[in-house]
């Protein structure tokens, strides 16, 4: 079975939204980490990361996220991620791995794209 990691993008408003899908590990997450970089080169502040499509994510993978999250905030940017609502219920990969890592806290999580596009939509709990 070939596993195919892909991401895709658009603009939406002042928000540029990555989707990403397949596994995050350690030959992906610099395609997803060039993709970071390349958005905000593009003057995209405002990052909305649907991982609801990754099913696998290592270490290499919550270091792109994090480091994501440190060059939005350079930017006084927000950065949101997406996972499934069925995720933030019962535990998706990346919101379980980001829990056992105890940085889940570090992210505000939402449970849809829609979700993390709008204002007043609060952020999943820790």
């Amino acid at each position: 079975m070939v596993v195919t990691f892909k991401v895709t993008g658009g603009e939406q408003g002042e928000w540029a939204v990555l989707q990403v899908s397949g596994e995050l590990d350690l030959v992906t997450s610099p395609m997803l980490r060039q993709r970071v970089h390349d958005v905000v080169a593009e003057g995209y502040h405002c990052l909305v990361l649907d991982l609801s499509e990754v099913f696998f994510c290592d270490s290499s993978g919550v270091g792109v996220l994090i480091a994501a999250r440190r060059l939005i905030r350079s930017c006084q940017g927000r950065l949101r991620l997406v996972l499934p609502a069925r995720g933030a219920a019962d535990g998706s990969h990346v919101n379980r791995v980001l829990g056992a890592l105890g940085v889940r806290r570090l992210f505000d999580v939402y449970g849809d794209v829609e979700a993390a596009l709008g204002d007043e939509g609060e952020p999943l709990s820790a």
